[in-house]
């Protein structure tokens, strides 16, 4: 995987990725977290910018810039809630749909970053930052799944690990999850959760515009 790229789209001022899990977004602490996505994108593209991240261990569509007023026009979209973004995961167990929305429910949970156990983060009602997580039942689960669920998942807040505290705190850990999961997750079990939509004003012209990255598992 090293030094791979998945570009699928490029223009002056965009580049779009699918990232795969197990790559993370941005250089970390050490030598051996050095290999990444801005990093080999910055190798390619000079004026290649970081805009946002996923986590490592999920896959999916990530933005970078191109130069800074590209990087500062895509900032402010995401500030605005202009980018849109839908993930697909599955989660541990049997959900069902208690109060759906157009076939959505919401889990609406504060959520803070807990200093002593990072990078977890836990649910607070007290002290944490409002955070609100849209979901709905992608297909109902079958024999392939395990008894599991695949959901359609959107963050309409961005916190950090906000989907998987989510799903932990309404006791569906994401499958895989290192972290959150009730039970250590097999070494070999990557997390099922990738973001497999995204739609942003393009930051030149304006103009929305759609990105889709098929659900690997």
């Amino acid at each position: 995987m090293r030094g791979d790229l998945n570009p699928l789209y490029v223009d002056p001022r965009l580049l779009v990725f699918d990232k795969p899990a197990g790559l993370l977004c941005v250089p970390g602490r050490g030598p051996d977290k050095q290999d990444c996505l801005s990093a080999r994108a910055q190798a390619r593209w000079p004026d290649a910018l970081v805009v946002h991240r996923l986590d490592m261990a999920t896959s999916g569509l990530v933005l970078m810039a191109r130069g800074i007023e590209a990087q500062r026009a895509l900032n402010l979209a995401f500030e605005q809630r202009r980018v849109h973004k839908r993930y697909t995961a599955v989660v541990a167990g049997t959900l069902h749909n208690p109060e759906p929305d157009n076939g959505w429910s919401t889990i609406d949970l504060p959520l803070l970053l807990d200093w002593q156990n990072r990078p977890r983060s836990i649910v607070s009602l007290d002290a944490g930052k409002p955070s609100l997580t849209r979901w709905r039942l992608e297909n109902p689960p079958g024999p392939d799944l395990d008894g599991n669920t695949r959901l359609a998942l959107e963050p309409i807040t961005g916190r950090s690990h906000q989907l998987r505290v989510h799903l932990q705190a309404i006791g569906h850990p994401i499958v895989g999850d290192p972290l959150y999961a009730a039970d250590p997750p097999d070494p070999s079990q990557r997390l099922l959760l990738h973001a497999q939509a995204l739609s942003c004003p393009h930051p030149h012209s304006g103009e929305v515009i759609h990105f889709v990255a098929t659900c690997p598992f």
